[in-house]
């Protein structure tokens, strides 16, 4: 359960870092507080992790689990459409190559069957 929780609140501060780098980057220090806060996550002396985590992470996914259920049965519904979409049209792509191509083969075959004479026919053993 602690690393659980160490990374869900490191995960969020990678994701949080990853925009505000960019305009804080520049303080002096910043760099070294941002590897102190880090190993004061890490810390099983401090628990800085599962501070944030009881503290502010928790609180907030309790009171948005109800949207975050709908959302995930939102995305599966939506998921499983997708995929029979894609699935169908894969399928009539392969179904439409596959016609094409016994088409195609067919013509071939006609055709070399026409180039041969009557006296190449008759040479072939007769197996019947």
């Amino acid at each position: 359960v602690r690393w659980m929780m160490y990374w869900i609140v490191f995960a969020l501060f990678m994701a949080t870092e990853t925009f505000t780098d960019l305009l804080i980057s520049w303080f002096p220090f910043y760099y070294e507080v941002k590897m102190a806060f880090v190993l004061w996550l890490l810390s099983p002396y401090t628990r800085g992790a599962s501070l944030l985590y009881r503290r502010f992470v928790h609180p907030t996914l309790s009171r948005k689990e109800k949207d975050i259920d709908t959302f995930l049965v939102r995305t599966r519904e939506r998921g499983y459409e997708t995929m029979l979409h894609f699935g169908k049209r894969g399928l009539n792509l392969a179904a439409t190559a596959a016609v094409q191509a016994a088409a195609k083969s067919q013509g071939a075959l006609a055709g070399r069957l026409r180039s041969f004479s009557m006296q190449d026919l008759r040479s072939i053993p007769d197996e019947g």
